[in-house]
């Protein structure tokens, strides 16, 4: 038993420090854009902001509310609380955590450990290689086939992938011999209901392909005892997410039906195979790519070998899944890259499905151990420094705008892309206001209240803001250039917003 504690403390351990090098080397890259400045990926850390300061509550989500998001990056904010810590430093600890997070759900999947297996150290190779094709993605854009490092964000669906790797875990770990045969068809109702009521996409993620693969595999007997009840509580827990919803509609602003355009399907395979040429532009982008067809090859032989059927369930999700959701998010007419994560994440659980002992020499097991031990150690040590100084970095536009905006003791308005890192960073929040080029209340990803103020005094632009249509008698008094950002301050005038809209 303590053998066995040891074992598994030191894996999670070996995860954190894996978990850190990964994240420094993201955020020391034009990678570190949707870490730290995106306006996507900021909406958690706005919301626990919002609840931090008091504000009146009337958010309004899209179709994602992010409940374990909020959750786990809640609990980073009073962390930092207690210890005076910057948002930029949560925002890299929540990337080390949803990494972390990702190992746990993969050392699960990989199974309880016994006689010639060692489910823990494959969990760790498992997060090793997903953690190097997330190195290999150095771009700054959102829209790039750059997956795996989405993982590190607060809001780019980090725990419906992790569910995803867990659902598929509670499959395989259900069929293990010597499971209790109704526990985990519960918890698997728990999780599918839990991310559905948080991100529909988990239907379409998780749901539906292996609710395929659990069918296929009732039509054996061998299997169907297991399968069955396995495959009516994943439907099951997706429909309650679903109902669960219901009361919360007032906070979603879109349901999510209009992404599906089955019409559009040809642009959308064009779209992927664009995004796809791009990847393969560099040879970094050929390294994660090979990486993943490698594992997805890997993973269908071992599903055609596994003599157990936990295994070959596993081995089969690792390669069918991403294929099913690839041809779903096509024929439905997509056109964002972060719909297909699935195809980076899943083909790592073909390396757990038989995760069995490698054979080597005491002598040589014990100095391999030790010697990736200490490396994991070094490079993690130097990782610190690194990830402190990228999220560290300064940015004299953005304090100049803040201190500008602070100074004035008015209240202003920006656009979506521009105005919501100014808006976390700021001390009075209620300054700035969430607006489209017309001036109408922009109702995205944000707190409804700060509509009340009704009218503004200055404008925020930068280069992702559209141009302003505020009519012909409608000039500045000032012009205010921050770098990156220009603020036009019409001094007494004030600008009516608009009614809400999003």
């Amino acid at each position: 038993m303590r053998t066995t504690l040891l074992r598994e403390a030191s894996g999670w351990s070996a995860a954190i420090l894996i978990a850190i090098i990964t994240t420094a080397q993201i955020a020391s890259t034009v990678r570190s854009d949707l870490l730290f400045r995106d306006g996507d990926s900021l909406v958690v850390a706005l919301f626990a902001r919002s609840i931090a300061d008091g504000a009146p509550f009337d958010w309004v989500m899209s179709s994602v509310l992010f409940v374990p998001e909020i959750i786990v990056f809640g609990a980073l904010w009073m962390l930092g609380g207690l210890l005076s810590l910057d948002v930029n430093t949560l925002l890299t600890l929540n990337a080390i955590v949803n990494l972390t997070a990702l190992y746990g759900a993969i050392r699960f999947a990989a199974g309880r450990r016994t006689a010639g297996s060692a489910p823990v150290a494959w969990a760790l190779i498992a997060m090793a290689v997903f953690c190097v094709v997330a190195v290999t993605e150095t771009s700054g854009s959102r829209d790039a086939l750059e997956l795996a490092s989405l993982l590190t964000t607060t809001t780019y669906y980090s725990a419906t992938v992790i569910a995803l790797v867990l659902t598929a875990g509670l499959v395989r770990r259900a069929f293990d011999r010597d499971a209790p045969a109704g526990r985990f068809p519960i918890c698997l109702g728990v999780v599918a209901a839990v991310s559905v009521l948080s991100n529909p996409l988990y239907a379409a993620w998780a749901a539906a392909p292996l609710a395929v693969i659990l069918a296929i595999a009732a039509v054996y007997p061998v299997a169907r005892a297991r399968a069955l009840p396995l495959l009516w509580a994943l439907l099951g827990g997706t429909i309650a997410g679903w109902i669960a919803r219901i009361p919360l509609s007032a906070w979603i602003a879109n349901d999510g039906s209009e992404y599906a355009q089955p019409g559009l399907w040809p642009e959308s395979a064009r779209y992927y195979g664009d995004l796809l040429g791009e990847r393969l532009a560099t040879p970094l982008g050929w390294a994660g790519t090979l990486i993943v067809v490698a594992l997805m090859i890997a993973s269908f032989v071992i599903s055609l070998r596994s003599a157990s059927i936990g295994a070959r369930l596993l081995a089969t999700a690792a390669w069918a899944v991403p294929l099913l959701v690839l041809v779903a998010m096509v024929v439905l007419g997509t056109h964002t890259a972060r719909y297909l994560e699935p195809v980076v994440v899943v083909p790592v659980l073909g390396l757990v499905a038989s995760p069995r002992v490698v054979r080597m020499p005491r002598r040589a097991a014990v100095w391999t151990s030790a010697a990736v031990s200490a490396a994991l150690v070094v490079c993690a040590g130097l990782s610190v420094p690194r990830a402190a100084v990228a999220s560290q970095h300064p940015n004299d536009d953005l304090v100049c705008v803040n201190d500008w905006v602070s100074a004035s003791g008015r209240t202003g308005a920006g656009q979506f892309w521009t105005v919501r890192l100014p808006k976390l960073h700021i001390d009075d929040a209620s300054q700035l206001v969430q607006v489209d080029h017309q001036l109408n209340a922009y109702a995205w990803l944000v707190n409804q209240s700060d509509f009340s103020v009704g009218e503004v005094t200055f404008l925020i632009e930068d280069a992702q803001s559209s141009p302003w249509e505020l009519g012909t008698n409608v000039l500045p008094v000032d012009v205010i250039d921050c770098g990156q950002y220009t603020i036009y301050d019409f001094g007494t005038q004030t600008l009516p917003l608009g009614p809400p809209r999003n």
